[in-house]
């Protein structure tokens, strides 16, 4: 691409205020996705391309995110060498404004990378606070940012073992979603990690007194539509003695989303997507980090040589081969 790049970046949102992850539909005046605020905060940068983001994972209204990741391409005038990094992380920041959406990362990639594709492997956290009979009676930073439940214990031992049942690859059709690619998307998925374990508050330290919180983490290269929360729900019910494990293991066999009992789901707002692996991450932070000495050794370059009174010494350039 002359004078572009592509950019893979990473960012986080509250998920309450936008339609989800994704573009939303036009007939949805006023009510957006996180995606059409990105793209609004490239637009600002005055590409010369028409700007599309390619979102890793597409969560649902209200679910949170502390990393999410896409790629773009962003193509600049003749004149203009395309933004580093570091420079385009704070101009985007900074064109978002108030809204509660904000870039951590990014790194420039090959043309042919895909950040929905490419992703090895995708990492939710669900955060339940226990013996809150109200959302008032949670500190203001927890408010829409997890599930508050009247009871006072759950049965871990329960969920654990019902959550171990969820490991593996199997087909997850009775943890599925009605939606319009329900009949296209494969119900096969290998679920890597199911965890139940203590959580805390995000200011527990500060808050008058100590409110128990879980966390039941999920890993997989990727999850069908709600999955992740319904899976939560049927561990909550086994948690709190609605299920029993044979019971949450007959709905897991049965492969049918009708099997899954009503009015158990998880809300959206404890749900946080927590990481969005690549092969590449790793690859690309170094890399990063061998073009930032690079750029280093070239500026203490131009600067011996602008000085008459030091030396004129060759600097050996340090390449980057992306491996």
């Amino acid at each position: 691409m002359h004078n572009g790049a592509r950019y893979l970046i990473f960012f986080q949102y509250i998920g309450k205020k936008y339609r989800g992850a994704v573009k939303a539909p036009s007939n949805q005046l006023g009510w957006k996705g996180v995606q059409d605020h990105l793209e609004d905060a490239i637009g600002k940068l005055k590409p010369l391309n028409t700007v599309s983001l390619s979102v890793s994972s597409r969560t649902d209204t209200g679910v949170n995110a502390l990393s999410n990741s896409a790629h773009f391409d962003l193509q600049r005038r003749k004149d203009k060498p395309p933004f580093t990094a570091e420079i385009l992380v704070e101009a985007l920041n900074f064109n978002l404004g108030a809204e509660q959406i904000r870039i951590t990362r990014a790194h420039r990639v090959p043309d042919d990378f895909h950040a929905r594709f490419r992703a090895q492997s995708r990492t939710y956290v669900y955060r339940i606070a226990l013996g809150i009979s109200h959302n008032s009676k949670l500190p203001l930073t927890e408010s829409d940012l997890c599930w508050n439940l009247r009871d006072k214990k759950l049965d871990v031992g329960a969920m654990r073992e019902a959550a171990a049942l969820l490991v593996g690859t199997q087909d997850f059709s009775s943890f599925r979603a009605v939606s319009s690619d329900i009949h296209i998307i494969s119900p096969l998925k290998t679920l890597d990690v199911a965890t139940v374990e203590p959580g805390s508050s995000f200011v527990s330290a500060h808050f008058h007194r100590e409110i128990p919180f879980w966390e039941l983490t999920f890993t997989a290269r990727s999850f069908l539509y709600k999955q992740v929360r319904r899976m939560t729900g049927a561990l909550v019910a086994v948690g709190r003695g609605q299920l029993s494990v044979p019971q949450l293991q007959g709905i897991l066999e049965a492969r049918d989303s009708l099997s899954y009992p009503r009015g158990i789901v998880a809300p959206a707002r404890g749900l946080f997507l927590t990481r969005v692996d690549y092969k590449e991450t790793a690859d690309l932070l170094k890399c990063s980090w061998i073009r930032l000495r690079m750029f280093m050794l070239i500026l203490l370059s131009t600067m011996l040589m602008a000085n008459p009174l030091l030396p004129n010494r060759p600097v050996r350039p340090i390449l980057c081969s992306g491996r």
